[in-house]
């Protein structure tokens, strides 16, 4: 355990310059945090949605220079920036942890709506929220039914991508009110360092979605050789050119969405893969056949990704290079399990300043 104290020093001087400089504007520590530390087992998350098992948030509020959240308006509020994010019982602790960094960057805490989507336990879920963000008064919870997509899920190369609640996002447009025309899709596995609205004023065009792209991925490993030998298929990406991007962080044009029927193309695919089998990654996969190759770009600093390591097994990741507006702990490795094994990677506890969980402290 030697290494956790040589990295001591540079851990606080990382966690300084997020909780000091919300912006973040130059920070750029890639350079300066650096991990070799191989992580290859799995912890079964041990949290309950008790509201004892979670603090109160800290205190905030909007800046003298805010609009008006409008919040007798409600949801429809022109001045709202809307978020939608995951509560799950397994990653409960993170989507609390993102919630809470988000709202700790921001300067107009009071006017981001946030969207809640469930599967099960609604009532308890609002209640913990409500009881852990007591000042928190622009939510809803949605209820995401399980069986609207159950029956369109393939096996995967991880059981939790597998969950139907990972699929909530192809939903969004039929799930929130029609007066939201734009949203923020967040995964439950991050944390928020710079101001979200300034994610929000993405521009994106003609595009429907927007996403940090990784044009130099091997695209063609998210699908089968079954996939690209077959001419049913292979000619699907011609006129295009796809890149790889992370489905946990994007600015979806609802408005744009619904007139176009992204869903059913979605689940269409979806209805293939059960057939061909032309993929391995769950939900990921369909949203690349849709939309690789029309995603408006969107800074890299909007999505550190594959902080928690690859899929088999979820060893340490370094920060790409670049300034960090948001730090995400894609693949099998969670920040919350590996703190609380007394095993982390050095990463991980630029997580932790956010983590409201009581027996984490």
């Amino acid at each position: 355990m030697h290494w956790i104290t040589r990295f001591s020093a540079i851990f606080s001087a990382a966690l300084a310059m997020i909780l000091l400089s919300p912006s973040l504007q130059s920070f750029s520590p890639a350079a300066a945090i650096r991990s070799s530390h191989p992580y290859a087992d799995e912890f079964k998350p041990q949290q309950n949605s008790d509201h004892s098992s979670f603090r109160e948030s800290p205190l905030f509020r909007n800046a003298e220079q805010c609009r008006s959240s409008g919040e007798d308006s409600g949801v429809c509020n022109p001045n709202l920036v809307h978020v939608a994010i995951t509560l799950d019982i397994d990653y409960l602790r993170g989507s609390i942890a993102a919630v809470n960094s988000i709202l700790q960057h921001s300067m107009c805490p009071q006017s981001v709506f946030f969207h809640f989507l469930v599967s099960s336990e609604i009532q308890n879920l609002e209640s913990l929220i409500r009881s852990t963000f007591p000042k928190l008064t622009n939510l809803k919870i949605y209820y995401f039914a399980p069986e609207t997509v159950q029956s369109l899920i393939s096996s995967s190369v991880r059981q939790a991508l597998e969950q139907p609640l990972n699929y909530a996002r192809n939903y969004l447009a039929d799930l929130l009110e029609p007066c939201v025309k734009r949203v923020i899709y967040l995964d439950s596995d991050l944390v928020v360092v710079d101001d979200i609205v300034k994610l929000w004023k993405t521009g994106l065009g003609q595009r429907t979605i927007g996403a940090p792209e990784y044009c130099h991925a091997n695209f063609t490993k998210y699908f089968t050789g079954g996939f690209w030998s077959d001419k049913r298929f292979n000619g699907t990406f011609k006129g295009r050119n796809p890149c790889y991007f992370n489905t946990g962080v994007m600015v979806i044009d609802l408005k744009k969405w619904r007139r176009f029927r992204y869903t059913k193309r979605i689940e269409k695919w979806m209805e293939i893969q059960k057939m061909e089998r032309i993929y391995e990654l769950g939900s990921l996969p369909p949203f690349l056949l849709v939309f690789a190759g029309h995603v408006a770009p969107i800074s890299h600093r909007w999505n550190q990704h594959g902080l928690g390591g690859d899929n088999v097994r979820g060893s340490c990741r370094d920060l790409h290079s670049g300034p960090v507006s948001l730090l995400h702990w894609s693949g099998s490795g969670k920040p919350w399990l590996r703190l609380d094994s007394k095993l982390p990677c050095p990463l991980d506890t630029l997580w932790a300043p956010y983590d409201l969980y009581k027996h984490s402290h």
